[in-house]
């Protein structure tokens, strides 16, 4: 397990960059799902837009005004925090910046850098405009396609995205939060389905804003959130973030880290031997016994059964000969790696989408089949993933097993709606765009 880049790079390059620890493995693939989302939905609106399905608007801006007084202090501010807390980090004593997520989320940082890299911040932004003043400012009028929209629409995923996503899962694991409040400020533990909802409303809104076709946004994106969910779990993979899955009890964790085939009997004197883990939180004891199948042989046990060492929340029990400060924890019985079963599940799914996104030419119809097999995905892995369970119309099931139901109702209706409502064939004619 690789908790921030430090650690990746010292395994795969024997290089220790210290200044690595502030890149924490999880964000970072998040990081790198939204811009693949980025650009595969630029992908999808050009495509769109020339075959005259998604039009531009028109709007008029200011050109030649020097830099104002505002955006000279927000660029300050800009600079400022990064200075502060980013070059903060590499010029500030050790016993500071020890515990990244800390540091980055405490009110210690570096007022020098800060201010230097403020006044730097203000002094490009100045220049800039000053080197497009003109002697008279002039209005004119520029025309925007949806995919010029796109730095726009992603920032907005981003920010209502993760907002959305840690308020679900602090709803979700509400016992947690009431115990250490300052968990919200974590950037670990995020729901999906919390950041997928609060994302599309907040797009919604812009869509309608700038005129945007929303079927036809919706069917852009489909493939681009099929593919960053699945990018996105291959940090929670990567960085062991407890987005796991039950005990397989045909597997041992080894004492050093790693798996070896075990026993019903291993896995019982397991229960006995770490009781006080599994007796604290919400590991609890479900667990199935299964085998690698025969025809499987070629693949690593790992994939079957993870113990999830040097893990980013340092969950589980001491393991032999680390003699790091932190994060050298595994658990005490493998479980199945749900994150990377997501992980191979939506990149098949985003080829299906892809394979499908030009004969599904109904608008609305793609994005209903993502919200299906999206809905599907999650409730198969909901059998086999640790999560907590809510009473529901007398049942007890996950939050992600009630919205991804949800979520396949939602794109089974909508399917039948938009297919039952549509006025026939469409032949939109090639737009030229300047």
């Amino acid at each position: 397990m690789y908790p921030n880049l430090y650690y990746a790079f010292k395994d795969l390059f024997g290089v220790e960059w210290s200044f690595l620890r502030i890149v924490n493995s999880f964000g970072f693939f998040v990081a790198i799902s939204f811009i693949l989302a980025a650009v595969i939905l630029t992908k999808e609106l050009k495509r769109k837009s020339k075959e005259g399905l998604l039009h531009p608007t028109d709007m008029q801006v200011m050109v030649g005004q020097p830099a104002t007084a505002g955006e000279i202090l927000l660029n300050f501010l800009f600079g400022f925090l990064f200075g502060y807390k980013l070059l903060g980090f590499f010029f500030m004593d050790k016993s500071a910046t020890e515990d990244p997520q800390q540091f980055i989320f405490s009110s210690i940082g570096s007022w020098p850098a800060g201010i230097v890299l403020g006044l730097l911040f203000a002094f490009l932004k100045w220049y800039d405009k000053n080197k497009q003043k003109l002697p008279k400012p002039e209005k004119r009028t520029v025309r925007i396609w949806p995919h010029d929209r796109v730095g726009e629409i992603t920032i907005i995923a981003l920010v209502f995205g993760l907002i959305g996503a840690k308020v679900f899962d602090t709803l979700e694991n509400w016992d947690r939060f009431v115990k250490d409040p300052s968990t919200i400020l974590s950037v670990s533990g995020l729901t999906f389905y919390g950041g997928l909802i609060c994302a599309a409303a907040a797009i919604w809104f812009y869509a309608r804003k700038h005129k945007i076709g929303f079927w036809h946004l919706n069917d852009a994106a489909a493939p681009a959130l099929m593919l960053s969910y699945g990018t996105g779990r291959i940090g929670c993979q990567v960085s062991g973030d407890g987005d796991w899955g039950i005990f397989n009890a045909a597997y041992r964790s080894l004492p050093e880290g790693g798996v070896a085939t075990g026993t019903t009997e291993q896995f019982n004197q397991a229960l006995q031997t770490h009781a006080a883990f599994f007796s604290s939180g919400s590991h609890g004891t479900e667990h199935a016994y299964f085998t690698k199948p025969g025809w499987l042989n070629f693949l690593p046990d790992w994939m079957f059964a993870y113990d999830f060492p040097h893990n980013v929340n340092d969950t589980g029990v001491p393991l032999a000969n680390c003699v790091d400060a932190k994060y050298c924890n595994h658990l005490p019985v493998p479980v199945f790696p749900t994150s990377f079963y997501e992980t191979l599940l939506c990149l098949v799914l985003f080829g299906l989408l892809w394979a499908f996104r030009k004969k599904l030419t109904i608008p609305g119809t793609l994005f209903a089949l993502y919200l299906m097999v999206n809905g599907l995905e999650r409730f198969v892995i909901e059998k086999i993933r640790v999560n907590e369970q809510i009473s529901f119309l007398g049942f007890r099931p996950t939050q992600a097993e009630v919205i991804s139901s949800l979520l396949f109702l939602s794109g089974l209706g909508l399917w039948i709606y938009l297919r039952k409502t549509y006025k026939g064939p469409r032949n939109p004619q090639p737009v030229k765009q300047e």
